[in-house]
């Protein structure tokens, strides 16, 4: 027998599936509502992370320890981010919400730098390692992986690196009609890149829609299971 809070959260559950499964036969009123639901929600929950995870040890809990200790000389360390939080809030008034493009040009600027480094040591250094692996007989022969069979996908996994960033390379040169051209070996590659592409979003997309479908599948079998619960109960 189903506990009340678990009959409430199970039939809640049972109707938001529901509304969200509703968008298979159009766009409606009762899809609207559970998007806003779930975006809501979502705000609500990352207000409280941000909250509770950064603003109040970061920033409100050393405050008050220093009103209280009276070590003021401490709370210099503590007025930018007092002064970015003050800014962000001038966003509340049309006149002077200009005074908060100073702090989100500081969090873009702090972003883009996070972004690129982390494209550096997550992207680009573990791809040229992984590639440099693929040539270390050492590293294959741990694997079982004969020499051959180790160059040969060191090989195809180098010519898809080289040839899927020669894509991405727009330089070229002027012709005397005044068109542009790349130069023929770097078509070629680009070209070949452009296969190589085709086949990891063909693979990327095969990938969410598996996903998409085992999401469909775990649903539907949710209300199922969930019906058959409720008839159990009379």
């Amino acid at each position: 027998m189903f506990p009340f809070f678990d009959l409430i959260a199970g039939t809640l559950a049972f109707f938001l599936t529901l509304m969200i499964l509703s968008y298979l036969i159009g766009d409606n009123p009762l899809f609207k509502i559970a998007v806003y639901l779930f975006v809501g929600v979502a705000s609500g929950y990352a207000a409280a992370v941000v909250f509770w995870q950064v603003l109040y040890p970061k920033l409100f809990q050393p405050t008050a320890v220093i009103l209280q200790s009276g070590d003021y000389a401490r709370g210099g360390l503590l007025v930018a981010p007092w002064l970015g939080f003050a800014f962000i809030l001038m966003k509340i008034s049309p006149r002077l919400a200009g005074i908060a493009r100073i702090t989100m040009a500081f969090l873009v600027g702090v972003g883009a730098a996070v972004t690129v480094a982390g494209a550096l040591t997550g992207t680009i250094l573990p791809q040229a390692n992984a590639t440099i692996n693929f040539f270390d007989q050492d590293y294959a022969a741990a694997r079982n992986i004969g020499a051959f069979e180790a160059l040969g996908n060191g090989a195809i996994l180098l010519a898809g690196a080289v040839a899927s960033l020669a894509y991405f390379h727009f330089g070229a040169r002027q012709k005397t009609d005044g068109s542009t051209r790349r130069f023929g070996s770097v078509e070629l590659l680009a070209w070949v890149g452009r296969v190589f592409i085709g086949v990891t979003l063909g693979a990327i997309f095969a990938g969410v829609y598996a996903a998409a479908l085992t999401a469909l599948i775990e649903r539907v079998s949710y209300l199922v299971n969930f019906v058959q619960s409720l008839l159990a109960l009379f």
